[in-house]
C-alpha cells in the first residue's frame, strides 16, 4: 500500500482514462500525485483526496516549455522535487483510421508533436528537479502496435516507435544521474474512448483471438507494472520495453 508513500509523481494527461487510473493508483500507494492535463482535472484530484490520497491538479501543454516550466515550479513549492513522471499524454482514441495516403501532414505533425515531441520535453522540464531529488524514474508509454505494426494508423505506430527510441536513448543517457527511464508498451485498452468508439469493435474481437489472456483489458491491468517501475524494486532496471497486452505478443 505504500510502496511510492512520500515520492512526488506527475502523471501527463491524467484527468481521464488510462492516465486517470495511473494517478489514482499511484496515489493510493502512496504517492503525492499532480494531475496534469489541458483539461481541468478537478474531478481526478477530488477523488484522490477524497479517498485519502494526495493530489493537486495542474493544466499544462506538453508541448509547450514555458507551461511544463511553470508545472515543475508550482509542484516543488507545493510538495517538492519531483520523482516520478509518467509521460502518458497522448493523442490517440480521436484518430480516424486511414490509408497512409490519405494521412494529411498536418495530421502527422499533431500526432508526432504530442505523442513524440511531448515526453521529450516533459522529461527535460522535470530533469532539473530530478536531480534535486537526487534520483528519478520516468515512465514512457508507448504501444504494442509499434511491435506488430497496425494498418490505418502508421502515424500513431510511429510516433509510439519514437517513444521506444527516446526511452533507450535517454536511459544511456541519465543512468549516471540515478534518473532511470523505462516504457510501458499498452494494448488496446478499454478506456472511455476506446468503449465508445465504434472503430475499434473489429480491433477489440482481433485482439482477443491473439491474447494467451482472453479478455478485455482495462486500464487497471497497467497498475502492477507502473509500480514496479515507479518503486525501488526496479532500481536495477533502465531502458527496458515491459509489453502489457494479455500475451497478444509474447516474444
Amino acid at each position: 500500500m505504500d510502496r511510492l508513500k512520500g515520492k512526488v509523481a506527475v502523471v501527463t494527461g491524467a484527468a481521464q482514462g488510462i492516465g486517470a487510473a495511473y494517478a489514482k493508483g499511484l496515489a493510493s500507494e502512496g504517492a503525492r500525485v499532480v494531475v496534469c492535463d489541458l483539461s481541468e482535472p478537478t474531478e481526478i484530484v477530488a477523488q484522490i483526496n477524497g479517498s485519502g490520497g494526495e493530489a493537486m491538479g495542474i493544466v499544462a501543454d506538453v508541448t509547450d516549455d514555458e507551461s511544463l516550466n511553470r508545472l515543475v515550479v508550482e509542484v516543488e513549492e507545493n510538495f517538492g522535487p519531483i520523482e516520478i513522471l509518467v509521460n502518458n499524454a497522448a493523442i490517440f482514441a480521436s484518430i480516424q483510421f486511414k490509408p497512409f495516403t490519405e494521412l494529411s501532414n498536418e495530421e502527422w505533425d499533431a500526432v508526432m508533436r504530442v505523442n513524440a515531441r511531448g515526453p521529450f520535453q516533459a522529461t527535460k522540464a522535470v530533469l532539473p528537479s530530478m536531480k534535486k531529488n537526487g534520483r528519478g524514474k520516468v515512465i514512457n508509454i508507448a504501444s504494442g502496435t509499434f511491435l506488430r505494426g497496425a494498418p490505418m494508423f502508421c502515424h500513431y505506430v510511429a510516433s509510439k516507435g519514437a517513444v521506444v527510441g527516446q526511452t533507450r536513448s535517454l536511459a544511456r543517457e541519465l543512468g549516471s544521474s540515478n534518473v532511470y527511464v523505462n516504457c510501458i508498451m499498452v494494448g488496446l485498452t478499454e478506456s472511455e474512448g476506446v468503449a465508445a468508439s465504434k472503430q475499434y469493435d473489429m480491433a477489440r474481437s482481433a485482439t482477443h483471438n491473439m491474447r494467451i489472456i482472453q479478455r478485455d483489458m482495462v486500464p487497471e491491468d497497467l497498475l502492477g507494472t507502473l509500480y514496479y517501475l515507479a518503486s525501488e524494486d526496479s532500481d536495477f532496471i533502465s531502458g527496458q520495453c515491459v509489453n502489457v497486452d494479455g500475451g497478444a505478443l509474447s516474444y
